[in-house]
């Protein structure tokens, strides 16, 4: 690889860091960045890469959040750890079911969330304890660790964002400590599809840890960022990565090839 497309990858990873401790959806950077520049990287590659930069990021953030802020570990905990199994088994299904088939749909939910968001501007911004019922717990969980989990071994971008929306729409936590959470529960999902994709040799590993170096210093900068600016900040990074998203799989979709 030349060294100005290392170098270009090596700053998309700390960006994608970044992004991802603040509110999720650093894959959006860095799977085209891999692609892009190693052109004969195969997809499945690709991911395993990404997923080994990403595991090293998200973990940081989790760490630092949960040194800095109170982790809900109720609901964080189950959510992680069946996470871990079903970005698993999202892996070892991906390469039997194309991405085409499922931007459509997630299209539709992230304009979705974006309306959701802008038509709700308290959402996340300040908590709402009284929606934690045991029932909404389980919902969280369930939908964290098994619905997003899935979908983030099979396809990943937005995973975070995902995860963030869920927790506050689903328990009113507020954006900082549903990023908090969400840190932890993309720990899980990034470890389940990790180590399939390594068992099927689908990690390029020198590279990945180059990354997952530039990945961790952009994660530790970006926690520390939401924590100190708080939901608000979070709130405006969120619609801008859902925005980024909407365009990035609608030209996917649409436009390309």
């Amino acid at each position: 690889m030349d060294p100005v497309s290392l170098t270009t990858l090596l700053a998309a990873a700390a960006m994608a860091g970044w992004v991802d401790a603040v509110v999720g959806g650093g894959g959006l950077l860095l799977l085209p960045a891999l692609l892009v520049g190693a052109p004969g990287m195969p997809v499945a590659t690709a991911l395993g890469t990404n997923k080994l930069a990403a595991i090293a990021g998200t973990s940081t953030a989790a760490v630092t959040y949960a040194r800095r802020t109170k982790l809900d570990w109720a609901v964080a905990g189950p959510a992680a750890g069946l996470a871990v199994l079903c970005a698993g088994l999202g892996a070892a299904l991906a390469g039997s079911v194309p991405g085409s088939a499922y931007r459509p749909v997630v299209l539709v939910v992230l304009v979705s969330v974006a309306v959701f968001v802008l038509l709700r501007p308290r959402l996340g911004v300040v908590a709402a304890p009284q929606r934690r019922t045991p029932k909404r717990v389980v919902a969280a969980v369930a939908v964290a660790g098994v619905g997003i989990a899935l979908y983030d071994g099979l396809i990943g971008p937005g995973t975070g964002t995902f995860l963030v929306l869920a927790f506050t729409a689903l328990i009113g936590a507020d954006f900082v400590h549903g990023s908090a959470m969400a840190k932890v529960v993309n720990a899980g999902t990034n470890l389940g599809a990790l180590v399939v994709f390594a068992a099927t040799g689908h990690v390029w590993w020198l590279l990945g840890a180059g990354m997952a170096v530039c990945n961790i210093a952009g994660a530790v900068l970006g926690a520390r960022m939401a924590l100190r600016r708080g939901a608000g900040f979070v709130r405006l990074v969120l619609l801008v990565v859902v925005v980024a998203l909407v365009g990035k799989l609608g030209y996917d979709q649409w436009l390309a090839g």
